[in-house]
């Protein structure tokens, strides 16, 4: 019991010892980590105030320079400022000396206006005492010598001057013809198209007889469908294989061909399917009519024009004028414009447009009344068409006066276009009896010896008996001739009226 008791005693005492010695290590630790704390805080205080004790002293070095700056800009504006009193004062100095200047210039020219008054009255006392004088010695009065001298001078100067025109219109108009035929064979020559005639109608092609029943329909319920969805006329007679259209307006009768042949090659034939394939023909013509607008316009040089006009251009692909496919015309017309624009100097941009949208009035006049020019030219300024080129359309048939050289330019390309060997079709008994026509025309005045159209009807040459015409009767004659043509013919393009007045002395030296 004791032995145990002992050691339990050396136990509580053991454990007292190590107590005290961990409490004795804890507090030495602590004080050695306070220690080292206290010393890095001490290091850490210092570098501050020296980084403190820099900052001051950088602080203090940049304002010293910053107002050492601004003492410097200080004073090199205050030594602007005094180069500018300066200036100024030296100005002041110069328009001082300036003024003093005028005004000793001006004292001196009103001092010689007063001396060149009193001559100038001097010299009026000096002439009239002259002309006083002279009168005195001619015997007539100064208004009455100048009226004889103004009259000699009048008269000399008048002849002077009609020999000098007589000269330069004789000159300039052999100038002025060979350089016209020289510029015309130059710009036919370089123009190469080619001519097709077209017809006011269309034959549509069908595999057989047959079709042409199926086509009248049943009572002829289907050749009146067709005829009312589209405006033309079938005529079905005993030609083979072919169905004729017939109609003035070409637009229609293009969309009645197009319907025709999509039904002849679908072989359903009745009302209703004729209204449905009419509708498409028509979109597809009108989409045809404007393709054809925007590459007659590209072909002929001419880009930037309204789509409407363009649309109305293209109509032109349908229409003719004896045989001559209009669309075509305009084309070649522009490029014949352009050439003959660019040989004389003119404006070549508007002549090429004046010629191309010329005849643009020929594909609404069956629609408006009204000539196809003043239409064409009424539609171009609608669609803000230049004012030249509106003038080029209107007077290319000179229903209004010409006023530009691109317009006549105009006239002459339409000419030549339409003119052209094998351009135009007409029969040769119309041809015989439009030049009949044509010499009956002048036979029928009075005076009137001989009459010869020639030209292919484009001239007609009228020789007149000399004792019964004179000049002034040959020049009202041409003009008299000329109007009955304009009102008793219809005629592409114009007619010349020569009058030949020749007057013959025959002698023989025996």
């Amino acid at each position: 019991m004791t032995a145990v008791l002992g050691a339990v005693i050396g136990v509580v005492i053991g454990l007292a010892i190590g107590a005290l010695l961990g409490y004795a290590l804890r507090r030495s630790a602590t004080r050695d980590q306070e220690l080292e704390a206290q010393r890095q805080a001490d290091q850490l205080l210092a570098e501050a105030q020296a980084k403190e004790k820099e900052i001051l002293l950088g602080a203090k070095e940049e304002a010293i320079r910053v107002r050492a700056q601004a003492e410097e800009e200080l004073k090199s504006r205050r030594d602007e400022v005094l180069r500018l009193e300066q200036r100024v004062a030296n100005r002041e100095e110069n328009l001082d000396r300036k003024l003093d200047a005028l005004e000793r210039r001006e004292a001196a020219f009103t001092e010689r206006e007063r001396q060149q008054e009193e001559t100038r009255a001097e010299l009026e006392e000096l002439r009239k005492a002259k002309i006083a004088e002279v009168e005195r010695v001619s015997g007539m009065t100064s208004s009455e010598a100048r009226d004889l001298l103004l009259k000699e001078l009048e008269q000399e100067i008048r002849e002077d001057a009609n020999r000098l025109v007589r000269s330069i219109e004789a000159e300039a108009r052999e100038e002025a013809d060979a350089r016209a035929r020289r510029i015309l064979a130059t710009s036919m020559q370089r123009l190469i198209a080619d001519v097709v005639t077209e017809t006011t109608v269309s034959v549509v092609p069908i595999p057989s007889d047959d079709m042409k029943g199926r086509i009248i329909g049943r009572e002829g319920r289907n050749i009146r469908a067709l005829e009312t969805a589209t405006g033309v006329d079938l005529i079905i007679d005993d030609t083979p294989d072919a169905v004729t259209l017939s109609a003035f307006d070409p637009v229609r009768r293009e969309t009645a061909r197009v319907a025709l042949t999509k039904l002849v090659l679908d072989g359903r034939i009745h009302p209703t399917r004729i209204e449905e394939v009419v509708e498409k023909a028509r979109h597809e013509v009108e989409a045809s009519i404007k393709t054809a607008g925007e590459q007659a316009a590209i072909e002929a040089g001419c880009p930037g024009l309204h789509p409407e006009i363009l649309r109305t251009l293209g109509k032109l692909k349908y229409r003719t004028s004896y045989g001559q496919n209009q669309l075509k015309h305009a084309v070649e017309s522009a490029f014949i414009a352009a050439m003959i624009a660019e040989e004389i100097g003119a404006d070549v941009n508007v002549a090429r447009r004046g010629a191309l949208l010329h005849d643009l009035g020929k594909a609404i006049d069956h629609e408006v009344e009204g000539t196809h020019a003043m239409l064409g030219g009424e539609l171009a300024r609608r669609y803000n068409v230049s004012p030249a080129v509106v003038h080029c359309i209107e007077a290319h048939h000179e229903e209004i006066e010409v006023e530009t050289v691109e317009a006549v330019i105009v006239q002459i390309a339409d000419a030549i276009s339409g003119s052209r060997p094998g351009a135009r079709r007409e029969t040769l008994e119309l041809y015989i009896k439009r030049l009949e026509a044509l010499e009956g025309i002048a036979n029928s005045f009075k005076g009137v010896e001989k009459a010869f159209a020639i030209q292919a009807g484009r001239e007609i040459r009228i020789l007149v008996k000399p004792e019964e015409i004179d000049d002034l009767e040959s020049m009202r004659l041409a003009r008299d001739v000329s109007k009955k043509i304009e009102e008793s013919m219809e005629y592409p393009g114009q007619i010349k009226v020569t009058v030949v007045r020749e007057t013959r002395a025959t002698e023989y030296a025996r």
